[in-house]
């Protein structure tokens, strides 16, 4: 194994960040392995990096400590950029009820069937970013969330470029081929198209639910709410939080869809056997392949907060170090969910370990609001590509210079 310490003490300081940040990406486990027995928390000039899994929940649990404090550049007032406030305590709780439990078998069937078709369609060779892993998800919103009239060409762009300024383009991210103010830039574009469109959307559903309108649609049901004077809940609100169900379901699908896609396919065994499951008509029997997969290859390795005070991580261990306030510190969640300290055999592929416990829809105050949604649609989607016969990837997924997949081309016989 790679003295990664020995390399990072060695280096100037102002070169640390940098190297840890491309074996993130290159080279994880290896180097999340060394830290955790021997620094788990790597205190670098620019944050600190932590590696074990007690302070990955440590750190996630404890909103009145570690904050959101860099997303509110990005999402302003919306509920998901504050921490434990009565916004962030009503607004969720309302999404929540909004997204029913009972619709999850429906959309899942949904997806399967509107997957099915687009692979039917192309005739064996599809670049699957563009016109799978994203436009499904933009589908579902259309479809059960009410998104009507919208373009999913636009709703793809609102998506992607608000994801890419909240959680891509920090202060501690790496240059990329867009630059810094120029995601900003798209992101707020982005935004006032979308806004536009749902001020018109729901200006038109409010019209249609004072007239009586009896629709089950999310927009239609925040609208009653909002109308009933109940809750703290105004037009504002609505247009937030409906704009908050179509950001948080596309792009994000898509990197991790095409994350657990093409570590099935990197192992042949693992390749047959998640083949074989996805064929049974029993999703049970293969949503496990893909959880653990992205236990492996998250689309999230870290999760990122601010330190509101001083604050011991690593306490109780000869590694123990005080954090001072101020200080961006990344929960390094992908190396938590190596951790021996609670996941069994770590370093085994197992597709029947128990997945509550990993960080794949985040943990705490902030676990995202969609995940039982996700948790049908994500599947689902590499499910169904699974199924295609003699399915094969003739090269890895490209990136094109960003941290999510931009286009992956598979085959198939047809």
């Amino acid at each position: 194994m790679d003295d990664y310490l020995a390399r990072i003490d060695a280096a100037a300081p102002e070169a640390r960040w940098p190297m840890v940040r491309s074996w993130l990406y290159s080279e994880p486990l290896p180097l999340f392995q060394q830290l955790r027995a021997e620094r788990p928390v790597l205190v670098l000039p620019e944050l600190t990096f932590c590696t074990a899994l007690a302070d990955c929940n440590l750190i996630l649990t404890r909103h009145d400590v570690f904050g959101v404090d860099l997303y509110v550049p990005k999402q302003g007032t919306y509920f998901m950029a504050q921490d434990d406030t009565a916004a962030h305590w009503r607004e969720k709780s309302i999404m929540k009820a909004i997204l029913d439990f009972e619709d999850i078998p429906a959309m899942r069937a949904w997806v399967g069937q509107e997957t099915a078709q687009r692979l039917e369609a192309a005739h064996g060779s599809l670049d699957i970013v563009p016109h799978l892993t994203r436009t499904v998800p933009a589908g579902l919103v259309q479809t059960f969330f009410g998104f009507d009239g919208a373009n999913p060409k636009d709703m793809i762009d609102w998506s992607y470029w608000s994801q890419q300024d909240a959680f891509h383009n920090q202060p501690f991210d790496a240059p990329g081929p867009v630059s810094a103010a120029d995601i900003t830039f798209n992101r707020e574009k982005a935004s006032v198209m979308m806004a536009a469109y749902l001020a018109a959307l729901v200006a038109g559903r409010a019209a249609a639910v004072k007239l009586g309108s009896e629709e089950k649609d999310p927009v239609s049901r925040l609208l009653r709410l909002s109308f009933s004077g109940g809750v703290r809940f105004d037009i504002q609100n609505v247009i937030f939080n409906t704009a908050g169900l179509l950001i948080g379901a596309v792009e994000t699908t898509s990197h991790a869809s095409v994350n657990a896609l093409a570590f099935l396919m990197a192992d042949q065994t693992r390749f047959i056997d998640a083949r074989m499951a996805a064929m049974s008509d029993d999703p049970a029997e293969f949503d496990g392949y893909v959880f653990e997969a992205l236990r492996f290859r998250p689309a999230f390795p870290y999760f990122f907060r601010t330190c509101h005070k001083p604050t011991v991580l690593g306490g109780g261990t000869p590694h123990a170090v005080r954090v001072p306030e101020g200080t961006t510190v990344l929960a390094v969640t992908q190396s938590g969910m190596f951790d021996a300290a609670g996941f069994d055999r770590p370093e085994t592929f197992d597709p029947t370990r128990e997945r509550t416990a990993a960080f794949t829809f985040g943990l705490g105050l902030h676990e995202c609001l969609g995940r039982a949604v996700a948790a049908a649609m994500l599947p689902e989607i590499v499910r169904q590509v699974l199924r295609r016969p003699g399915l094969s990837a003739p090269s890895a997924p490209d990136y094109q210079g960003t941290k999510v997949p931009q286009s992956w081309r598979l085959t198939w016989d047809t």
